[in-house]
């Protein structure tokens, strides 16, 4: 009986080891507008919604178009917030698809996962 038990609490300790770990705690961003998949005239200033949390806080965000710097922002009111929304704005150019990539960073570099969407540029009549 004392061997059942013995393997059995083995058995158990050793499912626990394929136990994934939680995902780190990380930084989070989001586009807010525009929409995955809009299509707007080129030569549109396109105006960028994003917001960014983290309960450590958030010392910047940027964003990538077609995965080259394009602006990046910083909160005002102090050098971290726990929540920061930000306005940006692209102008649109080059007919086609876009991709828009936003990246949120905690003060240390700790980075968030990147928020990705795709604009569709056409050429205005």
């Amino acid at each position: 009986m004392k061997h059942l038990l013995l393997i059995a609490l083995l058995l158990l300790s050793a499912c626990s080891l394929n136990t994934p770990a939680p995902p780190p705690d990380v930084p989070h961003v989001e586009f807010l507008f525009p929409m995955e998949g809009v299509s707007v005239s080129a030569g549109t200033d396109l105006q960028i919604g994003l917001v960014a949390t983290d309960s450590t806080g958030i010392a910047r965000v940027e964003l990538l178009i077609d995965d080259l710097p394009h602006q990046e922002a910083r909160p005002v009111e102090a050098p971290t917030v726990p929540v920061f929304t930000v306005d940006m704005n692209w102008l649109a150019q080059g007919a086609g698809v876009h991709v828009l990539t936003a990246t949120a960073y905690r003060s240390n570099g700790t980075a968030s996962e990147p928020a990705i969407i795709r604009v569709n540029v056409v050429e205005g009549s």
